[in-house]
């Protein structure tokens, strides 16, 4: 039977892939990578030789149609990331519409996502939150940050090592500097680490000590 499945991979530590995520992947008839110079080393490690095509944003719209009709034909197709849940700041949510709106079958698997272990790790309340990922690079950054100095819910961004120092230096200028602040770096590998504080402190630590990883970082919503 026909089937699309959302399978996680490690987000840095290989021992987090579950038994069952090696398991699809062995007996689907094919593997939507993002990388497949990254997958492949994953497969090698787990000893999946399934068909492996790639799939990433610069050609899932063009993809999209192509594996509908695989998938109607009577396939089984799993998708995953570089690293972590496919569609979560990745490719995925294209191709899972598109399998929706067909009726055919979807199943996402539990697994590794960042933004959990960062929001848990940063001792803010996690009850209620916002998933932002990435911010907007140039137009519309201004508008967000304004809009979002409001938010009362804890906030959680993905950013890259080059770009933190901006980023910090954005939250303590439209969000206060005394807004705390938790960045956690290369989660699950060997170098992890947290850093928690006010807007201001976390943002000299990163300029003092240039970043480099995988980076998330969670703040406090507005206090009423």
């Amino acid at each position: 039977m026909s089937k699309l499945y959302l399978v996680p991979t490690p987000i840095g530590n290989l021992d987090d892939m579950t038994f069952r995520a090696i398991t699809v992947l062995k007996e689907v008839d094919l593997i939507l990578a993002e990388d497949t110079r990254t997958s492949g080393k994953l497969l090698k490690h787990f000893d999946i030789a399934t068909q492996m095509q790639s799939h990433h944003m610069h050609n899932e719209h063009k993809m999209v149609d192509r594996v509908v009709q695989r998938l109607q034909g009577g396939e089984t197709v799993a998708l995953i990331s570089d690293a972590g849940t496919p569609a979560i700041s990745d490719p995925g949510f294209l191709l899972t519409r598109a399998c929706v709106e067909n009726n055919i079958d979807v199943e996402c698997l539990p697994g590794a996502t960042a933004f959990v272990p960062a929001l848990v790790n940063s001792g803010m309340p996690n009850d209620k939150f916002v998933f932002e990922g990435f911010l907007p690079v140039k137009k519309g950054r201004q508008t967000r940050l304004k809009f979002l100095a409001e938010e009362t819910r804890t906030m959680i961004f993905y950013e890259s090592p080059h770009k933190l120092v901006k980023t910090l230096a954005h939250f303590a200028e439209y969000f206060g500097e005394d807004r705390q602040v938790s960045v956690s770096r290369e989660l699950t590998k060997m170098f992890e680490e947290t850093i928690r504080g006010t807007a201001t402190e976390v943002l000299a630590y990163y300029t003092n000590k240039p970043p480099k990883g995988e980076i998330v970082i969670v703040v406090a919503g507005k206090t009423k």
